[in-house]
């Protein structure tokens, strides 16, 4: 592999923040984007909605763009499409769910967008001129999700998206590592690798312990209405709601827009499965007795216009709190969530609902000993903490530098750096 071969990391968001996420790929005249999410606004940001990323790069070289490869379906990730598609109108490439839901997206967007939507399969690879892009299998708190092995002239960069290692996930098979570790053997360049649990010591627990613990507070609480809120992409965290539903014979109701729409678009592909007669519209919820009653809802983070916040203060068409009810806030707080969150757990309470929010919740990013398992596993060249605020992405590099990297190998960006790779160096350049 000649030194004269470089491929370029050009991040443009992600790396501040935990949200936000896009990367750019470049060798030659092609261009890869990973990811195109978005942020939430912080406390300061009065009268904004969403935060985008800039892709004026992307604009200015729009005939090298050969698509955007999307690794899962999460907002970080996948929510600046409708906006920088626009600008952007290049093919998009993602698994069977995280295409159902970003074509949902695009459906729902004020403008048109019409570019074209490709499903890749574990094990697809795709041609990009000059560069390759392979699928390949991780666990993630959304279904479907994906770490992509990026291959170049220079070499082999290998993006982990968001994920963990999960031995019993609720729907599909555990993260692929052999392949991770074929490709491993064979010589990576560099290992793009989420930072967002790298403070946190051992390993992130199996999803199917979350199951335990709706099991057991379903048990303690028959004779209550149960109010389940979450992230509506967490498809495996409501099927294991609706199965305790089911097991206790309560019926389901979905509220909130975007629980609404993932929840339909999971059952008609079969990521989500429930049994006939147990959804049932919210319209209908005062049909039935209130302890054979389970309501799932967005509002996990106190965001002030989902459906737990709108239950909250009262004005909810719908659903109102009743002293009795259980309220089981099933996240914990995004960095920087964690004011909207306590006054939305006060609230609650405040109308006599009991608030469960500790132990209900399992995070979908590994902590350290899987990121050091995937260092160990893959042994890249340089190690590039991604995904994160600046402390996450020093946890990342100080592992790295306990499991042996030579420091000058361990790289942390900012957003709008441009990092070139070779067999013989890295630097940052123009």
């Amino acid at each position: 592999m000649s030194s004269k071969k470089i491929v370029k990391i050009i991040p443009l968001g992600g790396l501040e923040q935990v949200g936000m996420n896009i990367t750019a790929i470049c060798y030659g005249d092609d261009i890869i984007v990973v990811d195109c999410g978005l942020a939430f606004p912080s406390d300061d940001m009065l009268g904004i909605d969403l935060v985008i990323p800039d892709v004026t790069y992307l604009k200015e070289n729009l005939e090298h763009v050969r698509g955007f490869f999307i690794t899962h379906g999460h907002e970080d990730h996948i929510g600046a499409l409708p906006y920088v598609l626009r600008e952007v109108p290049v093919p998009v490439y993602g698994t069977e769910l995280t295409l159902a839901i970003i074509a949902n997206k695009l459906e729902e967007s004020t403008v048109a967008v019409d570019v074209p939507l490709n499903v890749v399969s574990y094990g697809d690879i795709i041609h990009c001129g000059s560069l390759s892009v392979e699928y390949i299998r991780t666990n993630h708190s959304i279904a479907d999700s994906a770490a992509l092995a990026i291959t170049s002239p220079a070499g082999t960069i290998i993006h982990t998206g968001d994920f963990k290692i999960d031995f019993t996930p609720v729907y599909g098979q555990t993260i692929d590592l052999q392949r991770l570790g074929i490709l491993g053997s064979k010589g990576v360049l560099a290992l793009l690798c989420d930072s967002t649990n790298a403070l946190k010591p051992g390993m992130t627990m199996s999803e199917r312990t979350v199951g335990k613990t709706f099991d057991n507070i379903f048990a303690d609480n028959v004779n209550h209405r149960i109010i389940v809120a979450t992230f509506a992409s967490n498809v495996d965290r409501i099927q294991q709601i609706i199965d305790c539903a089911v097991k206790y014979g309560r019926k389901v109701a979905i509220d909130g827009r975007s629980m609404v729409n993932i929840v339909n678009t999971a059952v008609e592909l079969g990521y989500i499965k429930i049994p006939d007669n147990v959804l049932i519209p919210i319209e209908e919820i005062n049909r039935f007795p209130m302890e054979q009653l389970v309501l799932i809802m967005t509002g996990s983070q106190g965001e002030p216009m989902a459906a737990l916040s709108r239950v909250a203060s009262s004005s909810h068409r719908k659903i109102n709190i009743f002293p009795g009810d259980v309220v089981i806030i099933s996240s914990t707080p995004i960095p920087g969530n964690e004011k909207s969150v306590y006054r939305l757990i006060n609230d609650l309470s405040m109308l006599g609902a009991r608030v469960i929010y500790q132990d209900t919740h399992v995070s979908g990013h590994a902590c350290q000993d899987e990121i050091k398992f995937l260092y160990s596993l893959i042994r890249p060249k340089y190690a590039i903490p991604m995904h994160g605020e600046y402390r996450h992405r020093i946890a990342q590099r100080n592992l790295c530098l306990e499991l042996g990297w030579d420091k000058s190998n361990v790289i942390i960006l900012k957003s709008g750096d441009v990092l070139s790779l070779s067999s013989r160096k890295a630097e940052l350049t123009e």
